[in-house]
């Protein structure tokens, strides 16, 4: 699984036209599934996601995760992630999963966030048309690869 994950001041998905989704300060994380993923990596994946200390302390250091700091998160899912453009201009998405792998890790994510003590959590859904606003709260960014974890052989 791969997670893009933004500090933000304030997000909102709309899901097929509908009400918007919205969070105050926190996380707006996009989620990826590779077609080799399972549902094994997804609680190390939301418990890190919950709390990386991203977010600036009194001092200005970023040594505050959502989760001390009552934050809100917005997680989207996001097949292009897996996007391959190293055969030219066209991105290829061959190692994206399809519904019936992607959807089982998705909503897992969404129950494993929901218990790390997030302040509100709000999403996306899978395969819908979705149109995402946010304000960004300062240069982080920051991208989690689960393929790493796999490659040393820590998926716990």
């Amino acid at each position: 699984m791969r997670a893009v994950i933004q500090c933000v001041t304030r997000a909102s998905v709309t899901v097929n036209g509908g009400e918007p989704r919205a969070i105050g300060p926190g996380l707006v994380i996009l989620l990826g599934v590779r077609d080799t993923d399972d549902s094994a990596i997804v609680p190390k994946l939301a418990e890190k996601c919950a709390h990386l200390r991203i977010f600036e302390d009194e001092d200005g250091k970023l040594n505050r995760s959502a989760v001390e700091l009552g934050y809100s998160a917005l997680v989207v899912s996001n097949f292009t992630l897996y996007g391959d453009t190293s055969r030219g201009k066209r991105p290829s998405f061959i190692h994206a999963a399809r519904g019936e792998l992607a959807v089982p890790c998705y909503e897992k994510f969404l129950e494993e966030m929901s218990h790390q003590g997030l302040k509100d959590l709000q999403h996306g859904e899978f395969g819908a048309d979705m149109k995402i606003d946010l304000v960004n709260d300062g240069p982080v960014t920051i991208v989690i690869d689960t393929d790493e974890w796999k490659s040393k052989g820590n998926t716990a």
